[in-house]
């Protein structure tokens, strides 16, 4: 049965060689690949290697791609091996019809008249004809040895290739089929579809010329493009090829990076600098499909867009395009360009070594990259901007398909962008407290100062971390951007920063917010007044411990403790509550645990109370020392459950 070369490529690129394998081989790793006794003949030293497209064996010289290996290891037909890899992959296998052969011998008749294209490019680049050719590619830094092992050539005028291949016995009709001329119309013959120009031969995985790319000498504004691809054929689909990969995936099966450039020039420049594993789409975005190659490759392709806004463009969309893709095995990174270059100019200017320092050295992880983007498309601080721009993050980690990814990227980004919009802290740089090297994460402030009443609900919130430490894992992002005075301020900073400390030096941290909230040993209230006594903070413990509500009891279930914090946090945060309950409603629905259902619950509630009229008055006199008066916020009606956190306030 005859198949269409495109679906085989697809099959192989959607079919994990070293997964496959590895069912019935035992493979370590080995560098980029893979090793292990081949299944094909007893061994018992290992020289039977997996790479990402094929495997070898040094042994018995058993050699081939997926099918391969599955006619070898399970002795099934060529069809047979096809349509089981097709099944697996979620390919339908093109049904057998009277074409089928047809259209293979059309494949293979197709490349062999691009292989002789190919030859004629070449040869007439070294004619008088291809002077001007010649010269624009010195002008550009290659060499003689780059230009060969590119093949690189010259279409010229009208009418030289037909000729040329014509002596090979081509016909126009096979030279239709491969792109290479255009079929006739409007009473014109059949003309080629390359003229007067610099010609790249596009290869397959195997280094079969299926195509070409054509640069135009002339810079001059002319209605035709600078850069031209071959049309769509039965062995090129733009989709499915970037050029440049067969040979960049030998070098990165020997340990070159993968660095996906958008232009010929880019590439050939960046291999002629020492950086054999560049690649570039083909005058079309990087597609799903491309990336799927890419990763088919190299667990981590670095993305090089041009320094510009249509860089920027080219790389947010790409960005865009990966997160529903990426898992915890696979990702990607985006290396930034200085403004106005791109690979080829940077690598002119500044060589080898100013790339890495410039560009290389910069790379970014894509989630910080993703931010950057995103942040260039909300310039400015106005709450609507900031809203949409916090919208555009949500989406975006939304969007990732494995799940608890997409909720790690969503901790993630508000993090980042909380710390952004953070109120600066005092002159002072890092909060009393931090020892060098702790992390610390700030948020911004809700309102641009203190209202009245803020410093005895502050005194609340922080009195109940002081004696349950390990919710500050919970809730310190919304701490963070409750409105202080400076000397709580000073004190939040400190009980945060000790909390990181200890759960950084136990190791405890598992990745979330409140995770493990229960199981923190070393965050033990007695250490921390100990900590905060010695760093000059003891006279404000003393003050804020005499606002502890009831429901923050010594010994009182943490679970409990964490529901009244939110509870008496909501009612404090009225003016943020829809955009508090919205934060949410979206951590629970990307983790519906424990504590994003605490935190939702008692938001609702506290909303629903203030919807209902309940006053929830904290007054002065009900507990700690006043500091003037507050007109709104509290969870006095709430004894129950939130323990009445202002009325019955105790001594602890």
């Amino acid at each position: 049965m005859a198949l269409p070369p495109g679906f085989l490529e697809e099959l192989r690129t959607k079919t994990p060689l070293p997964a496959l394998i590895g069912r019935r081989v035992r493979l370590t790793r080995s560098g980029r690949q893979w090793k292990g006794c081949c299944p094909f003949h007893g061994e018992k030293t290992p020289s039977f290697y997996v790479y990402d497209d094929h495997y070898h064996c040094f042994g018995c010289g058993a050699h081939g791609d997926a099918i391969s290996y599955v006619m070898q290891a399970e002795g099934q037909s060529f069809i047979e091996a096809v349509r089981g890899l097709a099944a697996e992959a979620g390919l339908a296998v093109p049904e057998e019809g009277p074409d089928q052969a047809v259209a293979a011998r059309a494949a293979r008749d197709s490349l062999a008249v691009l292989e002789h294209a190919a030859e004629s490019f070449q040869r007439r680049l070294r004619l008088p004809e291809g002077a001007a050719a010649r010269a624009y590619l010195g002008r550009r830094g290659l060499t003689e040895a780059t230009i060969r092992r590119f093949r690189l050539g010259f279409a010229p005028g009208r009418g030289a290739l037909a000729a040329d291949l014509a002596r090979d016995g081509i016909t126009p009709e096979q030279m239709i089929a491969a792109g290479l001329l255009r079929p006739a119309e409007d009473g014109q013959p059949a003309r080629e579809f390359f003229t007067g120009r610099v010609m790249f031969p596009i290869g397959d995985r195997q280094g079969r010329v299926i195509s070409f790319g054509g640069r135009r000498l002339d810079d001059s504004q002319t209605s035709a493009p600078k850069y031209l691809n071959g049309p769509e054929t039965a062995v090129f689909s733009k989709r499915r090829t970037l050029y440049n990969r067969d040979r960049a995936a030998a070098a990165i099966r020997a340990g070159a990076e993968a660095l996906v450039v958008e232009g010929y020039m880019d590439v050939i420049a960046l291999d002629q600098a020492g950086f054999p594993g560049a690649l570039a789409p083909l005058g079309t975005a990087l597609g799903a499909e491309h990336l799927e190659i890419l990763w088919h490759a190299t667990p981590l392709p670095l993305l090089c867009f041009d320094g510009d806004e249509a860089g920027a463009r080219a790389a947010l969309r790409a960005i865009m395009l990966a997160l529903p893709l990426i898992t915890p095995e696979r990702s990607l990174e985006i290396v930034p360009l200085p403004p106005g270059e791109d690979p080829d100019t940077l690598l002119g200017r500044a060589g080898a070594g100013g790339f890495r320092a410039e560009a290389l050295a910069r790379r970014q992880p894509l989630i910080a990259a993703l931010y950057a983007l995103l942040r260039a498309q909300f310039p400015g601080a106005t709450p609507e901007r900031r809203s949409a721009f916090f919208d555009a993050l949500m989406a975006a980690a939304e969007s990732i398909g494995h799940r608890t990814l997409a909720g790690e990227y969503r901790r993630a980004l508000r993090d980042r962008f909380y710390e952004e919009f953070r109120r600066p802290l005092a002159p002072r740089g890092k909060p009393i407290g931090m020892s060098r090297g702790a992390s610390f994460r700030a948020v911004p402030p809700l309102r641009a100062a203190p209202r009245p009443g803020d410093q005895l609900r502050g005194r609340v919130l922080l009195a109940v971390l002081l004696h349950h430490p390990a919710l500050a894992l919970e809730v310190e992002e919304a701490l963070g951007g409750f409105a202080l005075p400076a000397p709580l301020i000073r004190l939040r900073d400190a009980v945060l920063a000790w909390v990181h400390a200890k759960v950084a030096k136990s190791g405890a941290e598992s990745g979330g917010r409140g995770a493990g909230l229960n199981s923190h040993p070393a965050l033990d209230s007695p250490a921390l007044f100990d900590h905060l006594a010695e760093i000059g903070l003891g006279e404000q413990v003393a003050e804020v411990r005499a606002c502890a509500p009831a429901f923050a009891a010594p010994g009182a279930p943490l679970a409990e403790v964490a529901e009244g914090w939110w509870h008496f946090f909501g009612f404090s945060h009225r003016e943020r509550l829809g955009e508090e309950l919205a934060a949410a409603q979206r951590d629970f629905a990307a983790n519906p645990d424990p504590r994003t259902e605490r935190r939702l619950v008692a938001l609702r509630e506290a909303q629903n109370s203030l919807a209902a009229g309940d006053p929830g008055e904290t007054r002065p006199d009900q507990g700690g020392k006043g500091d003037g008066g507050a007109e709104d916020g509290g969870a006095e009606k709430h004894g129950a459950r939130a323990g009445d956190a202002a009325a019955g306030m105790v001594e602890i």
